[in-house]
C-alpha cells in the first residue's frame, strides 16, 4: 500500500512561512515525519508539493485511477477551487483531509472547505501531527 500525501500552495515554505500559525517544523520536517509513521505501520509514503493547481489536479485523477489513499492539504485550494474538489471526489480510496492550523478559529473566509462533503475524515489543528494521525487512519486496516 502506498499512501499519496499531497500538499497545496505555499506548504514548501513551512518553518519560514507565518511560524505562529503554522509551527517552526519545515517542509523537510513533515517529509520525514510521514515517512517515519508510514513506516511505521508498513505501508509506503509519498509525499508531494506543488503551488500548480493544474499539478494538484492531475495527482488526484492519477489517485483517482489508481484506487489510491490519500492524506491531502489543498491549502488556500481548499476554501476557494471547485476543481480541486471535483478531483477529489473522484478518488475512490480513502481521502483525509488535513490543516496544520484549526481553520475553525481563524478567517471566516478559511472555515468553508470545498473537500470536507467528499473526504472520508478531517484533521485540523494538530500541526504536522495531524499528517501523521491521517497516516495511522488510512494504515488502520
Amino acid at each position: 500500500m502506498t499512501v499519496l500525501v499531497l500538499n497545496g500552495p505555499n506548504l514548501g515554505r513551512l518553518g519560514v512561512r507565518e511560524p505562529d500559525v503554522y509551527g517552526t517544523a519545515t517542509y523537510a520536517d513533515l517529509v520525514a515525519r510521514c515517512e517515519q509513521v508510514a513506516g511505521e505501520r508498513g505501508v509506503d509514503v509519498e509525499v508531494r508539493q506543488t503551488d500548480s493547481e493544474a499539478e494538484m489536479i492531475g495527482w488526484l485523477h492519477g489517485a483517482a485511477d489508481d484506487g489510491s489513499d490519500v492524506v491531502i492539504n489543498a491549502a488556500a485550494w481548499t476554501h476557494t477551487s471547485v476543481a480541486i474538489r471535483d478531483a477529489a471526489s473522484q478518488v475512490t480510496g480513502t481521502l483525509v483531509e488535513v490543516h496544520l492550523s484549526n481553520v475553525h478559529a481563524r478567517e471566516a473566509f478559511r472555515h468553508t472547505s470545498y473537500l470536507s462533503d467528499v473526504a472520508t475524515a478531517v484533521v485540523v489543528g494538530m500541526g504536522i501531527e495531524g499528517y501523521a494521525a491521517a497516516i495511522r487512519f488510512v494504515a488502520r486496516a
